[in-house]
């Protein structure tokens, strides 16, 4: 998905979450913000701890860090 992202908006500036590849879902075009899905965020993180825990390091960490007005958009797709 990243690689077809680069390949569409290469000139335009767009901000990643590290180790976060996996979890992007499209992008937003009239922001040009990447869009995320928390419910694989959350997979990419519990391969290294559990549920709790990284639900709890995702929304304290990752989802409330502000950077710019190029911070990516988290999809809250948790069923």
């Amino acid at each position: 998905m990243l690689d077809s992202i680069i390949e569409n908006f290469g000139e335009e500036e767009i901000l990643k979450a590290d180790g976060f590849d996996d979890a992007i879902i499209g992008i937003d075009q009239n922001s040009i913000r990447l869009v995320y899905s928390v419910s694989k965020c959350l997979e990419i993180l519990m391969e290294d701890m559990d549920e709790e825990d990284a639900i709890e390091f995702f929304s304290y960490n990752v989802s409330e860090a502000y950077v710019g007005e190029k911070t990516p958009i988290w999809c809250w797709d948790l069923v």
